[in-house]
């Protein structure tokens, strides 16, 4: 039989412009951008940085677990999008539809209100995180900002806000629809 090697590291680059702090199982990253800070609530898990690397290593002595690989696997894709929302942002991209009533989208306050949706007397509202930043430009919508999570989360509240209920969507395909992420067409 084959010994298969496992690894009980994964090493995460550090991007260009980007400051990583760590203390415990927090971790601090500093950008151009802004900053973002997260504790990671594992207790399997020890966090290093050294030599230009973030270290996630388990720490028991014996190989991790398939589950508890997958986490770091998990921690690591995290700390990578921390880094690039601090140096680059994150931009999602919505388009207003409407075929029947004309919609009228507008921010106000933490709130982004949707008038007329379908005729409907009363304004629908979609929560926009802290830290986001949601402009409307005639059909288009723009969701930005550093933390991936928020800014995925307010784009999904603002779509989920403007879905077609007990009529046929085959008829009425007004809405508000996510068309990009990141820069990556979902069309």
């Amino acid at each position: 039989m084959e010994d298969k090697k496992h690894s009980s590291e994964i090493e995460v680059d550090l991007i260009e412009g980007a400051e990583v702090e760590v203390k415990g199982r927090t971790i601090d990253v500093k950008g151009p951008k802004g900053g973002l800070s997260w504790k990671f609530k594992e207790d399997f898990i020890q966090l290093e940085k050294k030599d230009g690397k973030v270290m996630i290593s388990a720490r028991s002595k014996r190989y991790p677990l398939r589950k508890q690989m997958a986490i770091m696997g998990a921690i690591a894709g995290h700390i990578k999008n921390m880094m690039a929302g601090v140096t680059e942002g994150f931009t999602y991209k919505l388009r207003i539809v409407y075929s029947h009533f004309p919609m009228k989208v507008q921010v106000k306050g933490t709130d982004v209100t949707i008038d007329n949706f379908l005729g409907e007397k009363y304004p629908r509202k979609a929560k926009i995180f802290e830290g986001v930043k949601v402009d409307v430009k005639g059909s288009d919508v723009t969701v930005s900002g550093i933390d991936k999570e928020k800014v995925g989360q307010t784009a999904a509240n603002i779509e989920q806000d403007a879905i077609v209920r007990k009529l046929d969507k085959r008829v009425f395909q007004d809405g508000i629809y996510i068309i990009e992420k990141h820069g990556k067409l979902i069309i």
